[in-house]
């Protein structure tokens, strides 16, 4: 005969299964979100990360608003080439980010006559380009571990004729491939 103060022998084994059940179940989810977790933040960190272009300057290679992944991997293993579109650190706002064409490398003098653009005195061919803009600027050269960078829209473009050159450091990664608009989605050339 049980009393008010005994315990059900019918009550432990469903209270354990349940317990077990939570327990599965909370194991499960974790086993699954912590790897994605984790998979997720190694890829932004240093494999890759999305970003959004803002403005004009890259016009007619890029557009405002559209949206692109910058990859992180292929700086680590050399250093940035002329023509790359890269997403960098602002040197004047180092919270912002800006996406810029290289055009000068460690090392190469760089000047602008006319509007043409000038590596150690041979005029650099921009097919890129929908209109070049004029003005002249330098000769300048590029010191060691920085790049000379401009925007494709040059009238219209806050680059390193404005804030000098951009120590390779700042450089967040190449814009690899655009996926937003949907007309626009592709690699980045």
């Amino acid at each position: 005969m049980e009393g008010p103060e005994t315990l059900s022998q019918e009550g432990l084994p469903r209270r354990r299964k349940v317990a077990g059940s939570l327990l599965h179940w909370l194991r499960e989810v974790l086993e699954t979100i912590l790897p994605a977790v984790l998979i997720a933040f190694l890829i932004n960190f240093f494999l890759a990360q999305a970003t959004q272009v803002h403005g004009q300057s890259m016009e007619p290679t890029l557009h405002s608003e559209q949206r692109l992944v910058v990859e992180k991997l292929s700086y680590r293993f050399h250093g940035p080439r002329r023509g790359d579109i890269v997403v960098l650190k602002s040197p004047q706002h180092s919270s912002e980010l800006l996406i810029k064409r290289v055009i000068g490398l460690p090392g190469e003098t760089v000047e602008i006559r006319q509007g043409r653009v000038y590596i150690n005195g041979w005029g650099l061919d921009e097919p890129y380009l929908e209109r070049p803009a004029g003005g002249n600027w330098g000769p300048v050269t590029v010191p060691p571990l920085h790049v000379f960078v401009l925007g494709d829209n040059r009238g219209f473009s806050n680059d390193s004729r404005a804030f000098g050159m951009v120590p390779i450091e700042n450089i967040v990664g190449r814009a690899w491939v655009s996926y937003w608009p949907l007309d626009e989605m592709g690699a980045v050339h």
